[in-house]
This record gives structure tokens, sequence and C-alpha cells, in this order.
């Protein structure tokens, strides 16, 4: 029960309030303040173990920055992604300038343990200032308008549930919300338009067994 209740917050755009009447047409009673307890708690672990089963990225890095309100103040979200889709590293940070730039690239760097070919963005100067500082300069890094069309379309769900739910609250809670949201969001992102039925049906059953493995559960 407490796996399907973070699942169908962390997969869906839905609010604490949604899940708890899902829970309850089933016959679970439970509280949306609990189910946010349960998101706080498990959601993290879930996630780690979900970005320990992926396997190595694409060698092409698309990143990306929008700004979000958070608490009544404009931030940034800035994002890493490959050209496949899989989302990398998020970060929110209250400027957009090279230092921040330079956090977010390292990131992944440190997590992944490998560089990319290809580095893609848009044409804000702060991306090539990270590149240098980081001793990077020598690589490909490609400038060339929509072509990071792959990262902008990432922030998409974000957008969409920024909506919904009326913006995040703090950097925090929307930092560590992004970071379970995007191990989930790469699980499930099967690309569906590019695959026959029975094939996304075989790759939506090895996301759910993923699932079900990273929380414990067995199927």
């Amino acid at each position: 029960m407490i796996q399907r209740a973070v699942w169908m917050y962390l997969r869906f755009t839905l609010s604490y309030r949604d899940v708890e009447d899902l829970l309850a047409e089933r016959g679970t009673e439970v509280s949306y303040e609990t189910i946010r307890r349960w998101v706080s708690a498990f959601g993290p672990m879930i996630a780690r173990r979900l970005r320990a089963q992926r396997p190595a990225p694409h060698r092409r890095w698309h990143l990306d920055e929008m700004f979000v309100r958070i608490g009544g103040k404009q931030m940034y979200l800035w994002r890493a992604v490959d050209a496949e889709g899989e989302v990398l590293d998020v970060l929110v940070q209250a400027r957009r300038d090279a230092a921040a730039a330079r956090k977010l690239m390292r990131k992944p760097l440190r997590k992944q343990g490998i560089a990319p070919n290809e580095w893609v963005t848009d044409k804000c100067p702060a991306y090539a200032a990270a590149l240098h500082d980081l001793g990077l300069g020598a690589a490909v890094h490609i400038r060339v308008k929509r072509l990071n069309n792959r990262a902008e379309s990432s922030h998409v769900p974000v957008r969409r549930r920024e909506r919904k739910l009326q913006r995040f609250k703090s950097a925090v809670s929307a930092q560590r919300f992004l970071s379970m949201h995007a191990a989930t969001y790469n699980t499930f992102n099967l690309c569906r338009h590019l695959t026959t039925a029975r094939t996304h049906r075989l790759f939506r059953a090895e996301a759910f067994a993923a699932w079900r493995d990273a929380a414990g559960v067995a199927a």
C-alpha cells in the first residue's frame, strides 16, 4: 500500500489529497498527511535504488535552465538530460551564472563517472564559462538554435505539476521532489510512439518490476 501511494504521487500529476481519494476508492483509509510522510520517508530511498539500476547514459548531454517561482522568489531549475531523454540531474539554484552551470555539470560528471562526447546547450554564456572552469574547454560544445529541444521538453512534466499544485513552497522541498520525480520519470519514460504495442507492454512490465525491486515489494 505504501509503495503504491508513493508510486502514484511520483508517477502522475497528483496531489496528496488526490492520492488519498484514490486509495479511499480502493478501500484504504489514510490521510493525505500520512501520504506526505510516506513520500518523504521512502521516496528518496526508492529513487536511489532506481538510479542505481539505470544503464550508462548516452554520450551526448543536453543542458538547460528555466525559471520557477518558489516561495514568492524567482529561482532557476537547471536540468541535464542525455540524447535519449534520460534525466541525469536536476538542480534548483538562485542564480543563472557560471557558478550555477558549473555545479550542474559537476554533479552528473561525478555520479556517472564518464564525460560526454558532446555538450548541447542554449546560447547562455554561463555554459561556455563553466566548461572552461572545469578544464573542458576543448570539449565539443554545440549551441545551435532548437537543437536543445530534448532538454527543454524535459521541463514539461515539472511545469504541468507546478501549475496543478500551485507552485513549490521552498527550494529544499522542490529539490527533494524533483530528484525523486526524475528517477521515476526515467524508469517509466518508455517513448511509446517509437515501439509496437507488444514491445511497449514488455517495457512497461520491466519498469514495474524495477519499481517493485527498488521498493522492496514482491511482484
